[in-house]
This record gives structure tokens, sequence and C-alpha cells, in this order.
């Protein structure tokens, strides 16, 4: 049965990062997981990846790149490489969003015709997963909020699968039916902050579906990630224990200190150094 109507939820963008409001009181507004994700250290890993991705680029454009700078100079051949990672990432970005859509067609059970061929992949391996588990959807892309914890956010998907007693999928749906959190995944692997992510949407407060009806949230029996790619698939359990939860409770802190605190520990001076400025003649004789 549902629960109570609100008006639907908007979100804004603040500093790079997702608040989503909440749609009765719009002075209460709330980071987005994944934003919060964002306070996990990437610089180990990012720097080198953006490095090699940049140095890829000009080995494999030699001739387009002496050519840009006869026509366009230095300047636009630096403007060129150093977009390489935002390019990558946004190219990425936005496949992964249609991949998504494509996901919760098919497992909605609406007809998906021919698609570009770059997403023919991801279709295929997405039908090879519904023949392999034959999961029942239950609901996609709804928003979670969480007033307790401070934070919203929109997950992919809730579906029942069934499993023997040894964990493995029975596609004639002969074993005991697990209610499961889902995330899809369509990058080049899967990442522990996952665990994360999903351990913050199960224990939110309430969902809120599309149309502003407010329910309390079910109680899941796991949670998976589907990791789908050009060239393979993966459907894997993950762990939202309350020790994950702790974790994520930990950057949701850390969130609150880069947006906020840090930004009022530092007073102004209240001694410094007495710099003397120079007065020409010129000045001088200008005052009198």
């Amino acid at each position: 049965m549902k629960g109570v109507t609100l008006p639907k939820v908007r979100t804004i963008f603040r500093g790079g990062s997702r608040f989503y409001i909440h749609p009765e009181n719009r002075e209460l507004i709330h980071p987005g997981v994944t934003s919060i994700l964002g306070m996990i250290p990437k610089q180990n890993f990012l720097a080198p990846w953006q490095a090699k991705l940049t140095a890829e680029l000009a080995a494999d454009s030699l001739d387009f790149i002496a050519d840009m700078l006869t026509r366009g100079g230095r300047d636009s051949v630096v403007d060129y490489l150093k977009g390489a990672a935002r390019r990558y990432t946004k190219v990425r970005a936005d496949i992964g969003s249609e991949a998504h859509d494509l996901f919760e067609r098919l497992i909605r059970g609406e007809y998906v015709g021919r698609v570009r061929s770059d997403l023919e992949p991801y279709v295929t391996h997405f039908r090879e997963f519904m023949a392999a588990v034959n999961p029942e959807f239950v609901r996609a892309e709804d928003v979670v909020w969480s007033d307790t914890y401070g934070y919203a956010g929109s997950f992919d998907i809730w579906l029942y699968v069934w499993l023997d007693e040894n964990g493995d999928p029975t596609p004639d749906r002969s074993g005991t039916r697990h209610l499961i959190l889902g995330d899809w995944k369509t990058g080049k692997n899967t990442y522990p902050d996952v665990a994360l992510q999903l351990a913050a949407y199960e224990r939110a407060d309430y969902v809120i579906d599309p149309d502003g009806n407010r329910e309390p949230l079910p109680e899941f029996d796991g949670a998976a990630v589907l990791h789908i790619t050009d060239e393979d698939w993966a459907f894997k359990p993950v762990d939202t224990s309350d020790e994950v939860f702790a974790e994520f409770l930990h950057l949701r802190a850390t969130f609150d200190w880069d947006r906020e605190l840090s930004r009022k520990v530092i007073g102004k001076p209240i001694a410094r150094k007495v710099r003397k400025r120079l007065v020409t003649g010129t000045q001088r004789r200008a005052s009198k």
C-alpha cells in the first residue's frame, strides 16, 4: 500500500556536488550519496591514470598534433592533450547512462529494438544475465531519503532473485526468493565504494517514487552489483554490513568538514608582519 504523497524531489549542484531538496521543506537539503563518496581520496591512481591517458593520446596522434601545432600553435595542443581524461570520462559516462536506461527498460519487460553498435554488447550481455538469473523486477531509479543521517540518493534497482542453498541462481525459480538491492556498473572495474553506496541506500528512512509517494524501505535479503562491459558481465554479491555503513558515515562527516567546518576553523590574523610601503617623492608632492 502506498504511503504519504509528496511533491517530486528536486536536485541542485553546488561546488560540483549534487544535493537533494526535500519535497516538503525546501530549506532541508541533503548531499547525494555519490557526492559523499567523492570524499574518498583518489590521487593514488587518478594522477597516473590521467598521465597515461594523455601520453597514449599523444603517442597515437603524432601527425594530428603536428598539424595542430602548425595551425593553432602550442596552446591549442596543450588544451587538446590536457582534456584527454575529461573527454574520455564524458564518453564513458554517456555510454553508462544510455546503458542504464536500456537495462531498466529490459528488466521491465519493454521491447528494445536496434541500438547503436557501441551499445549492442551491453544489451547482449544484459540479456544473458536475464537468462542466467531470471530476476523479477520490483522498482528502479527512485529516491531514498535519510533524515537520520543526512543524505539522499537514487538507487538503480530492487529485484527478486531465486537462489539455491549454495547461493547460486536458479533461473527456473526453484530456489528461495531473495529481495536484492542492486546497482549497475559499466566501467572497466567494480570498486569497493559500491558497498558504501548500497549500504547507505539500504539504511535510508524512506523511498520517494516519481509520483511523490513515500514509503518505508523493506528489509533486503542482500545486495549485489551487476558489472556489464562491452566484453563481459558478472553478477556479484556486495557486503553492506554495519561495519561498511560505519565507513560511509565517516565519509558523511568528512563531507561536512570539507564543505562547512574546514572553512571556519582559521580566523583572521590578530597579529602580522607590518609591511612598510615605499612612498615616492611624486606621491608626497601630490598629497600637499
